[in-house]
């Protein structure tokens, strides 16, 4: 399989939605190459545009049985798309919870991640190669702070941790930037917060990113305002 998925990735220090279907592969046992395209370069829209007709990062390159030999790669771009298609390409993996009704939940709570939180978004950047001491900021995202850690108490009361469905799932993957963020810019957390960001840090894959991350030559300058 190594040779049939290739999986394009943004700079590790900065790019939340490349780690989100990296977890979700790594998870699945899918074995993937991977492209490194740095960020905010000259190059980097030409680069991604070679791979995704989106023009952004992650998309995954899936060349398998006809699609191959007829040159005609099986591309999926978006983080929640290729969660969604590691998922069918290994079922066993179980990244969605088997109970219909936990299934639905950790869906809405994956589609809530992937087109909300706008606050976190634009005032509490992922950046892994530093802290930051801005209580203001922490201020201007309070609301979404507050709703992510009630939808991660929630899970881990209802399901029991350690991941929010118990054990790992795609909704998982979608809040690791989150846990990122959270402690890059030292949000206060409740202790089944902070439980839970120790699991997710815990995970070789997270480690692994983390660690390739730190190698990383680029460093971009994101301004604070």
């Amino acid at each position: 399989m190594s040779a049939d998925l290739t999986l394009i990735l943004g700079s590790k220090t900065y790019s939340s939605w490349s780690l989100r279907p990296y977890l979700a592969l790594r998870h699945a046992g899918l074995a993937f190459e991977e492209v490194v395209i740095p960020l905010r370069q000259t190059d980097s829209k030409a680069r991604m545009l070679a791979h995704s007709p989106a023009g952004k990062v992650p998309a995954l390159i899936h060349r398998t049985g006809p699609h191959r030999a007829a040159g005609g790669d099986i591309t999926v771009w978006d983080s929640l798309a290729i969660c969604e298609y590691a998922a069918e390409l290994a079922p066993d993996a179980r990244l969605w919870p088997q109970d219909a009704g936990a299934r639905a939940h950790a869906r809405s709570i994956s589609a809530e991640m992937h087109s909300g939180f706008m606050d976190v978004r634009r005032n509490l950047f992922m950046d892994l190669g530093r802290t930051i001491d801005r209580p203001e900021r922490l201020a201007k995202a309070a609301s979404d702070i507050t709703r992510i850690q009630a939808i991660w108490a929630d899970c881990l009361d209802r399901y029991g941790g350690p991941f929010l469905f118990g054990a790992f799932t795609i909704a998982d993957a979608m809040y690791a930037p989150v846990v990122t963020r959270f402690q890059t810019w030292k949000v206060p957390l409740s202790e089944a917060s902070q439980a839970y960001v120790d699991a997710i840090e815990a995970l070789p894959a997270m480690k692994d990113w983390r660690a390739d991350a730190a190698k990383e030559t680029v460093v971009l300058d994101m301004l604070l305002d």
